[in-house]
């Protein structure tokens, strides 16, 4: 099934050459997870500070789940400092 990946900040720099605007339409196993999918770009998890799937904030505990339909969307972002 495809979904849309965005990785933002410094972690768009793991996204392939054809992402555009910090995302990319990928495809993945039904049974994908959000970990699954951050591995696979290699997004160290320590770096996947703040994962949304569709806008919905996934907390650690759901990240070894499969939650995916076709066109959702999971955007991740790194631990920021400052204020």
């Amino acid at each position: 099934m495809k979904i849309t990946l965005k990785l933002f900040a410094t972690l768009g720099d793991l996204l392939p050459d054809e992402a555009v605007e910090n995302a990319i339409e990928i495809d993945v196993p039904d049974s994908a997870t959000p970990h699954e999918i951050i591995d696979r770009f290699n997004v160290p998890r320590s770096m996947a500070h703040l994962i949304l799937h569709n806008g919905v904030y996934v907390g650690p505990a759901q990240r070894d789940r499969s939650m995916f339909k076709p066109g959702d969307v999971l955007a991740v972002w790194p631990p920021v400092a400052g204020g």
